[in-house]
């Protein structure tokens, strides 16, 4: 019995960025002819037109090859990376299961968080020698699929060929200021979701008995009640959808899905007295006037809600009251 030699790699292509510091950052911007320090109109662009402009360091593009299995997940080559290799490469995680959302980057240009994503489904093959030639039927080839075989022994098999998975690449997520390699500021998401008061206000009414006891001490609903919103539960706040959506990662004024899922949470629930404030808080121009319904927030969805459908609701339900 013969045991195989072949040792499988991933190589991973990480945008980088190193923040300026801060004082160099301020006497640069101090020391420039060109530096605005007021607006004429009495105020900025705004925040989020702030949030949003080009960062100020050292931005590059590094590449690590390590060892690895199409089973592994981008998070566990990263964590092989900075325990082993370099130290000084910076990313967010926390639970390490696709259950906090706290990794969520640009993978291959697409939202997706790192703990979830495996070599399998990602790695991008290089190009063989055959690539740019034409098959019998007339089609041009320009590069080798992902590793797509059968089994995860196929998958060994197939990928340890030429001894390489293949390239991920690897940036912050989009639509976000990014404060150092592929961690992105999220707070403008998470001010955008506080700004809707995402929590239930109930009536405050309890149920009592005949003698002015009271009864019980729960909100009680029926199944069809809890169903309206018990998937809208499920947000974990990781931003993939708002990095997915092109409106509001191209920089218009947009308050976000992920937001406005907040909020239909919470206007879908029998319990909340509350729907019609709601629903004015988001009958904005940067509110559900700013949705495009292009959907591209539904595709990555690490917890399966389907927000572009969710969007449609919710601008039904601001048009009809």
């Amino acid at each position: 019995m013969t045991t195989s030699t072949n040792v499988t790699t991933v190589t991973l292509k990480v945008n980088r960025f190193a923040p300026r510091p801060e004082r160099e950052r301020d006497r640069t911007r101090s020391g420039s002819p060109f530096a605005r320090r007021s607006s004429p109109f009495g105020g900025s662009a705004g925040p989020a037109a702030a949030s949003r402009r080009r960062p100020r360091g050292k931005q590059w593009v590094q590449e690590y090859t390590i060892p690895a299995r199409p089973e592994d997940t981008v998070l566990d080559c990263l964590m092989t990376i900075k325990r082993t290799v370099d130290p000084t490469l910076a990313f967010r995680y926390s639970c390490g299961h696709g259950m906090c959302g706290s990794d969520a980057v640009s993978i291959n240009g697409t939202p997706n968080l790192l703990c979830t994503a495996t070599l399998r489904d990602w790695a991008k093959r290089p190009a063989s020698p055959a690539a740019g030639m034409t098959d019998d039927e007339g089609f041009r080839h320009t590069g080798e699929p992902a590793c797509e075989p059968g089994s995860a022994d196929d998958a060994d098999d197939a990928c340890a060929g030429n001894g390489s998975l293949g390239v991920i690449e690897l940036g912050p997520l989009p639509g976000f200021p990014v404060q150092r390699d592929l961690i992105a500021d999220i707070d403008p998401m998470l001010d955008q979701i506080r700004r809707l008061r995402p929590y239930l206000e109930a009536s405050g009414t309890l149920a009592t008995t005949k003698d002015g006891k009271v009864d019980v001490f729960e909100y009680l609903q029926r199944p069809d009640q809890l169903a309206r919103y018990e998937q809208l539960s499920n947000c974990i706040a990781c931003g993939v959808c708002e990095g997915s959506c092109p409106v509001f990662a191209g920089g218009d004024a947009f308050i976000g899905p992920a937001a406005l899922i907040w909020a239909s949470r919470f206007i879908n629930d029998s319990r909340d007295t509350q729907s019609m404030a709601r629903m004015d808080a988001i009958d904005t121009a940067d509110g559900v006037a700013a949705c495009q319904s292009v959907r591209a927030c539904t595709r990555q969805c690490p917890r399966g809600i389907d927000v572009g459908e969710e969007m449609w609701q919710i601008v039904a339900k601001v048009r009809e009251r």
